[in-house]
């Protein structure tokens, strides 16, 4: 083989190589084209709204995954790569993969678990772990919530799964709990009609079930009125404010003492 015979096939094997990349970079924005064209009408389309939020982020991000997936090995045979080549390459180093995802497996598997059994969904504000804030998103392998402070927690599903789940949406109404501490003297059936009379004249405050304000302890200093109201969800952490800075009013105007804890110390000198 001489020369020129050389500089042709080089030629030719440059040509070739440089066809595969104008086809692979003509497939490559085409498929993006097709691949963002379905996600947005399935399952973002109208057809689809009535599925649940959370199950339809959740498909859309799987989908992504599979499709765009799809995309790399449309390409990487469009570029005369060997399929069995390249098998053979992820079967060798299969299972150097299966360990270092086998964290995201469990991930994937407990995103699974969570459309199942729904404990919670989108916009509900939970406690999961020690964090609390409303649910943003329930990904592939992350659950995604939005604290009060405007913070963005990224929770493993894995860790969902394997957590306890306090859902603060799920039921329409909540009962507050709180605890008012009056002096020992104090007029009992004063002090209930006081608080009954604070929780009916807030609005949020629900009539069925009816309040319940009763004595519950005898603490050192003060008796101690539990005070059990229900309202709406939504309305749990203003009543809440309401209901002690209301108390605190009401009991300053009827003339209810509320005692303060107080150490009495006594030094004892002795004659020399």
């Amino acid at each position: 083989m001489n020369f020129s015979d050389i500089f042709n096939s080089f030629v030719a094997g440059c040509i070739d190589i440089f066809w595969k990349l104008v086809i692979s970079a003509i497939v490559f924005f085409v498929g993006r084209f097709i691949i963002k064209f379905i996600l947005k009408r399935f399952p973002n389309g109208a057809k689809h709204k009535h599925m649940d939020e959370t199950v339809r982020r959740f498909a859309n991000s799987f989908i992504k995954i599979v499709l765009y997936a799809v995309l790399v090995i449309t390409i990487v045979a469009i570029m005369g790569i060997p399929m069995a080549s390249v098998v053979t390459v992820f079967a060798s180093a299969g299972a150097a993969i299966a360990l270092a995802v086998q964290g995201s497996f469990s991930n994937f598997m407990g995103g699974i678990m969570l459309l199942i059994f729904k404990p919670i969904g989108v916009g509900d504000f939970v406690k999961i772990g020690g964090e609390m804030g409303s649910v943003s998103e329930v990904g592939i392998f992350y659950t995604v919530l939005c604290t009060g402070d405007n913070l963005v927690v990224s929770i493993p599903n894995k860790t969902m799964t394997d957590s306890t789940i306090v859902n603060y949406s799920r039921k329409d109404t909540r009962r507050v709990d709180v605890a008012f501490g009056v002096a020992y003297d104090s007029d009992v059936e004063l002090v209930k009609r006081t608080i009954l009379g604070v929780i009916e004249a807030n609005d949020k405050a629900l009539d069925d079930p009816a309040p319940f304000v009763r004595i519950t302890n005898m603490q050192d200093s003060a008796l101690e009125f539990s005070v059990r109201v229900w309202c709406k969800a939504s309305d749990y952490g203003a009543l809440r404010s309401d209901l002690f800075e209301e108390c605190n009013e009401a009991f300053e105007k009827a003339g209810i003492v509320v005692p303060f804890n107080q150490l009495d110390v006594c030094i004892k000198k002795e004659d020399k």
